[in-house]
């Protein structure tokens, strides 16, 4: 079979009514990231290119196009905590988006709760259900494939606390639709939740032997 397919050169533009690279790459996982300045103020924002990428010790990390709030506070403080977005905070965490002056408290604008983290001097989202509490490992500025370094940060940090909600456990295993995660997706205003009714089990073929 024969596919019809429509190709493009990024640098010279997609010819879309959309760039649908965020379309194909998703839906994504949110970071839904806070910290605090070194004079002591709070910062909240969500960021849709997020991920995991090590599991001991846990890593996760965020890019930030552009040198922003978070990145500033985490480049100074070397602490940020991840919040798990969910659909019944999903309006909050759009309300976190807005860009606003580095001296509004975020918490505040989206109507949320700061609560003390254990580790490191951050708050978390207490209306959140789950929260990592992270150490900075990584702070790098992505380049393109000519080396030139673009105006993007990578943050990367290591979890040294993990908080879950207890009805989030049974038997000890982790329900990850019941948590109700949101997925970002393309376009300027998509977004994708998960259901049990869709999950589907695959074994590892060195599993199996």
């Amino acid at each position: 079979m024969t596919r019809q397919r429509y190709s493009y050169q990024p640098r010279a533009g997609h010819g879309l009514p959309h760039d649908p690279l965020n379309a194909i790459v998703g839906p994504r996982p949110i970071g839904w990231v806070s910290s605090q300045s070194t004079s002591g103020l709070r910062n909240l924002a969500p960021y849709s290119f997020f991920n995991c990428f090590n599991y001991h010790p846990p890593i996760i990390g965020f890019a930030s196009s552009g040198w922003k709030d978070s990145v500033q506070n985490i480049s100074e403080t070397k602490e940020f905590v991840w919040n798990l977005a969910t659909r019944p905070l999903a309006e909050a965490m759009n309300e976190s988006s807005a860009s606003v002056p580095s001296d509004q408290d975020e918490f505040a604008l989206a109507g949320l709760t700061p609560l003390a983290a254990s580790h490191v001097n951050v708050s978390m989202v207490a209306e959140s259900p789950v929260n990592f509490e992270c150490k900075l490992t990584q702070l790098i500025q992505l380049q393109d494939a000519q080396g030139n370094p673009i105006d993007s940060w990578l943050v990367m940090g290591e979890a040294v606390a993990i908080h879950i909600d207890e009805s989030l456990l049974e038997e000890g295993i982790y329900q990850t639709a019941k948590a109700q995660p949101i997925l970002r997706a393309g376009g300027p205003s998509a977004y994708y939740g998960i259901s049990e009714e869709l999950r589907f089990d695959l074994v590892r073929p060195d599993a199996r032997r």
